[in-house]
């Protein structure tokens, strides 16, 4: 196994993206067979409906993960707003371990603390209040009781909805706030903290109780994808360029 573990996060893969899936396909052929670990830090698909769905391209992502698995590769998996109702389905079908809203590592001597990074953005009050109402079990199992077509109608209307939400937000409002980071930083101990969600991936160098922290913001995936590579020689943001 190569000495290196990988993170990657908001690749919003769908049907409607065919684009990124073969990115990601190529990550997992390219980049992550071989590493010891992969870390998906959430929204790996655009919007997830049950793990009884197998349609394209949620078996195609099984598929690859299931391969890294077989191949010595950990999967680790950490939800996202957009795929929160991935399960214990998901879990035994592509070998892949799930993580709680924040998980921390020790990251070749380095205490790191991992999220999706939505629950730092406490500005944005109406998403908070959605997310607790939907992150219930007896929401969540209301909706996996739904037939799938339901539930696929759900998400066109979700994904159309969060949009026009988006539309009518200040932009520091879809950011991490500055107090909640400082705060995590406090609780855990961490030395590093990586999330995605907000789209601006950036380094961002912060002081905690006195001490340096840093903040690692990861991409968004688009025409080209990027993951963070990480070794006990540090970090590099690496490329996969589309075709």
């Amino acid at each position: 196994m190569k000495p290196e573990t990988l993170f990657l996060a908001d690749l919003h893969l769908s049907s409607a993206r065919p684009e990124r899936v073969r990115l990601f396909q190529q990550f997992a052929a390219r980049h992550a067979r071989g590493a010891e670990a992969v870390y998906i830090l959430g929204d790996l698909f655009d919007a997830y409906i049950g793990d009884d769905d197998l349609a394209y391209p949620a078996g195609e992502v099984r598929r690859c993960l299931r391969e890294l698995v077989e191949g010595g590769t950990r999967v680790l998996f950490q939800q996202g707003n957009r795929d929160f109702l991935v399960g214990s389905g998901f879990a035994v079908a592509t070998g892949a371990e799930l993580l709680d809203d924040y998980a921390e590592i020790d990251l070749y001597g380095r205490k790191a603390l991992l999220t999706h990074g939505d629950l730092l953005c406490i500005d944005d009050l109406k998403y908070h209040q959605a997310r607790a109402r939907v992150r219930t079990e007896v929401w969540k199992r209301q909706a996996l009781g739904k037939p799938l077509w339901a539930r696929k109608l759900y998400a066109r209307w979700y994904r159309f909805r969060s949009f026009l939400g988006k539309r009518g937000n200040a932009p520091e409002i879809m950011d991490v706030n500055a107090g909640e980071v400082e705060r995590v930083f406090a609780r855990s101990g961490a030395e590093v903290l990586i999330h995605g969600h907000t789209h601006r991936p950036a380094d961002h160098d912060l002081a905690a109780d006195g001490r340096p922290v840093r903040r690692i913001v990861l991409a968004e995936w688009k025409e080209e994808g990027e993951f963070l590579r990480w070794t006990a020689e540090g970090y590099c943001r690496v490329r996969v360029p589309g075709r």
